[in-house]
C-alpha cells in the first residue's frame, strides 16, 4: 500500500515519448516462447486478468526455432537423477544443485501437461511411446522431439492455440521500453511502442501489478548467431535499468555446428541441430579425419563448450574457416523423416547432406547467464520476474547443457504461475487480481512527466540513444573481442571500444543537445551496448577457462579463485558495478549490497546476501 504521495520510480529509462496511452493488467507477460506463453496460460487459468507484450507476431520467437527438442527423464531406464549428473557436469561447477534438482524431477511431468495442452512430440507407431534421442552431454537417450527436428515450432503452434482459445489479451509487434515502478521501488507495469497503427500505437503502457520478463537471449550482441532478429537484449538492458541484478553473463554458449557461409555472412544463421550428431554423424576436418575422437569420452556428443573447443582448436591447426558435419551414411529416407528442416536449409545454400558433408562453425547460440531470480522467478526488484533465456536461475552454471532450455522455460514460468495464484488465493495486494491499480497510475504519470521536460538531459532519465548503425559496430566489436576465443587483450579492446561508442554518444547529447531519434533500431542498438558492456566487464573479470567461457591466456580451470559467481547492476551515470560471490553458492534474491536497491518484501524472498567483493567498471 502506498503510505504517502511521494513521486513513483522509474529509474534511468530509454529515451522515449510520453506514454500516449494505457492498459490495465494482473500480470504483463514480455515475450511470447514457451515460458512466456506458458506463464500467461497458467495465471490465466488461476483467474488473473493477463496481458502478453510480443515484439514481433506470437510465434516468432526463438522457441519456434528450437531443432533438437526437450530433455527430460522420460525413458525406461532414466531418473532425474542421471538427468541431473549430466547437466551439473556441462555447467562446469556453477550450476546451482537445488536448481537443477528443481528442473529434472519437475521436468516430466511439465513436459506432459505440455502434451496435455495440445503439444504433438514424435510417437513409435506401434506402442504410441515418445520417441527419445540423445545429444552432447546425455548419456541417455531422452530429447524428445517433434516433426523431426521442428520440435520448438510444435511447441510454438500448440501453446499459441491456446493462448488464443483462452482469450488471453495479446499485444503484437511491440517493444518493451523500460519497467513502471510505484514509490515503494515495485513492478509496476512497462512502457511499450507498438509497431503499428490502431488504437494502440507508438508509445504506451501496461500497467500490472506483476511484470514477467520472458524477452528472451541477446544472440544479435554478435554478428554471427542462431538468434532471431528480435533477440537484442531487451528484457536484461530494461531489468539493469531498473535496478535488478544480472549474473554469469559472460557465459554465452556458441553452437558448435551452425551452417557456415561464407566469413562475410552477418546475423540469423542456420543451426544444424546437435540431434544430428545423437543420431550418429561425425564431425571431420577436410580430410575426414574424426577428430573429436581421443578428446572427450561422448566424442562428438562431448557437451557443446568441449565440442566448440574442438573444432575451433582444429581450425586454428589447419588454418581453415570451418570443419565438416558427415552424415552421409544416413540415407535420403532417414534425412528427409528426421531432418527435414535442415535438409531442406543446407539445400537452400547449395549443399546436399544426403551426397556431401555439412561445413559448420561455431556461432553465438544461448546465453546461460541473465536476470538473476531465485527459485519462483522472483528477480532483485520486487514484482519483477524472470523465465526462459533472460533469466539466471543457476540451472546452467558455465554452459548450458543441450535441449534443457525449454525444459528450463517450462518448469520455471509454471513456478512462477504458480505463485502468482498463490496470492491471488490469499488476497495478497501487489497490484495482483482485483487490487487497486493507484500505484501504477503513479508510476505511469511520473514517466510521463519525465518525458516531457524540455531538456534532453532530463528528458527520460539518463543516457543518449545510438543511431541504427550503431548495431552493426557492436557485433564487430563483440565477435571480434569477446566470442569464442577470448583473451584479456582482446577483450580490454573490446571494452575500449564499446565505452568509445558510449562516451561519443553521451558527449554530443552533452555538448550539442542533440541524440538519436527514438525509434526500434535506436532502441535496439542502445539496448544491445548495454548488455555488451556487461558482458565483456564479466568476461574481463573472470581471469580463468570454465564452460562456454574460454580464455586464451588463462587456459586452466581455477576452482579456488572462481568457482563462484559475477554479479553486475547498473550504477549512476551507466556504470557497471561487478560484484563477486564468494562461493559457487547461487546467491538468493533479496536487497542487495550497497547500491541501492529496494529493500526485501514478502514476495521477494526475504533471504540474505552473500558477502560480496566489489568492482566498479566506468
Amino acid at each position: 500500500m502506498i503510505q504517502d504521495n511521494k513521486p513513483a520510480a522509474v529509474g534511468a529509462a530509454l529515451r522515449a515519448p510520453a506514454p500516449g496511452w494505457a492498459t490495465e493488467a494482473d500480470v504483463v507477460v514480455v515475450g511470447s516462447g514457451v515460458a512466456g506463453l506458458t506463464v500467461a496460460l497458467r495465471c490465466a487459468a488461476a483467474g488473473a486478468k493477463v496481458t502478453v507484450v510480443t515484439k514481433a507476431r506470437l510465434d516468432d520467437g526463438s522457441t519456434r526455432w528450437a531443432q533438437g527438442g526437450i530433455a527430460a527423464a522420460l525413458g525406461e531406464g532414466d531418473t532425474p537423477e542421471q538427468h541431473l549428473d549430466d547437466t551439473l557436469v556441462a555447467g562446469a561447477g556453477l550450476c546451482d544443485e537445488t536448481a537443477v534438482r528443481t528442473l529434472v524431477t519437475e521436468g516430466p511431468d511439465a513436459v506432459r501437461r505440455l502434451i496435455g495442452t495440445g503439444a504433438r512430440f514424435d510417437a513409435d507407431d506401434d506402442t504410441g511411446e515418445i520417441l527419445l534421442t540423445r545429444e552432447g552431454g546425455h548419456h541417455r537417450r531422452r530429447i524428445a522431439h517433434a516433426g523431426g527436428d521442428a520440435t520448438g515450432a510444435e511447441i510454438s503452434r500448440a501453446l499459441v492455440e491456446a493462448v488464443r482459445a483462452a482469450g488471453i489479451e495479446t499485444v503484437e509487434n511491440a517493444l518493451v521500453l523500460d519497467l513502471l515502478k510505484d514509490a515503494s521501488g515495485r513492478a509496476a507495469g512497462v512502457t511499450l511502442h507498438v509497431m503499428g497503427e490502431g488504437q494502440r500505437d507508438g508509445v504506451g503502457a501496461v500497467r500490472a501489478g506483476a511484470v514477467v520478463l520472458a524477452t528472451g537471449g541477446m544472440g544479435q550482441v554478435f554478428s554471427a548467431t542462431t538468434n532471431p532478429a528480435v533477440s537484442t537484449g531487451d528484457g536484461v538492458a530494461l531489468a539493469l535499468r531498473a535496478g535488478a541484478e544480472v549474473s554469469d553473463l559472460e557465459f554465452v554458449q556458441f553452437h558448435p555446428t551452425v551452417l557456415w557461409l561464407g566469413p562475410e555472412a552477418e546475423g540469423q544463421q542456420p543451426l544444424v541441430s546437435e540431434a544430428v550428431r545423437g543420431e550418429g554423424a561425425y564431425l571431420v576436418d577436410a580430410d575426414g579425419v574424426r577428430f573429436m575422437q581421443g578428446q572427450h569420452e561422448l566424442a562428438e556428443l562431448a557437451p557443446r563448450d568441449i565440442v566448440a573447443k574442438g573444432i575451433l582448436r582444429r581450425m586454428l591447426e589447419q588454418n581453415a574457416e570451418h570443419m565438416y558435419l558427415d552424415a552421409r551414411h544416413f540415407g535420403a529416407r532417414m534425412w528427409e523423416h528426421r531432418f527435414p528442416t535442415i535438409l531442406a536449409a543446407c539445400r537452400a545454400h547449395g549443399i546436399d547432406p544426403v551426397t556431401e558433408p555439412i561445413p559448420v562453425a561455431p556461432a553465438a547460440h544461448y546465453a546461460s547467464g541473465g536476470v538473476r531470480t531465485d527459485l519462483s522467478g522472483r528477480t532483485t526488484v520486487p514484482g519483477l520476474y524472470a523465465c526462459g533465456e533472460v533469466a539466471c536461475t543457476g540451472v546452467h552454471g558455465a554452459n548450458r547443457l543441450a535441449s534443457n532450455s525449454l525444459l528450463e522455460g517450462l518448469v520455471f514460468a509454471e513456478r512462477i504461475a504458480e505463485g502468482i495464484a498463490e496470492r491471488i488465493a490469499e488476497g495478497i495486494s501487489e497490484g495482483i487480481a482485483s487490487a487497486p491499480t493507484s500505484q501504477a497510475q503513479q508510476a505511469l504519470q511520473t514517466q510521463q512527466a519525465l518525458q516531457t521536460q524540455q531538456t534532453p538531459e532530463a528528458a527520460t532519465g539518463e543516457g543518449p540513444l545510438l543511431p541504427p548503425e550503431a548495431r552493426y559496430t557492436i557485433q564487430r566489436i563483440m565477435t571480434a573481442g569477446a566470442g569464442v576465443l577470448r583473451s584479456a587483450e582482446s577483450l580490454a579492446h573490446a571494452a575500449a571500444q564499446l565505452e568509445q561508442v558510449h562516451d561519443g554518444a553521451a558527449e554530443t547529447l552533452r555538448r550539442d543537445g542533440k541524440t538519436a531519434e527514438p525509434g526500434v533500431d535506436t532502441w535496439e542498438a542502445t539496448n544491445l551496448l548495454l548488455v555488451a558492456r556487461v558482458l565483456v566487464a564479466a568476461a574481463l573479470r573472470r581471469e580463468e577457462t570454465r564452460g562456454c567461457h574460454w580464455r586464451e591466456d588463462r587456459p586452466d580451470r581455477d576452482d579456488p579463485a572462481w568457482r563462484r559467481h559475477l554479479l553486475v547492476t547498473l550504477g549512476p551515470g551507466d556504470t557497471l558495478d561487478v560484484r563477486t560471490t564468494d562461493s559457487e553458492a547461487f546467491p538468493a534474491t533479496g536487497p542487495l549490497p550497497a547500491t541501492g536497491a529496494p529493500a526485501t518484501t514478502e514476495a521477494s524472498a526475504p533471504l540474505t546476501t552473500p558477502r560480496t567483493k566489489t568492482e566498479s567498471h566506468p
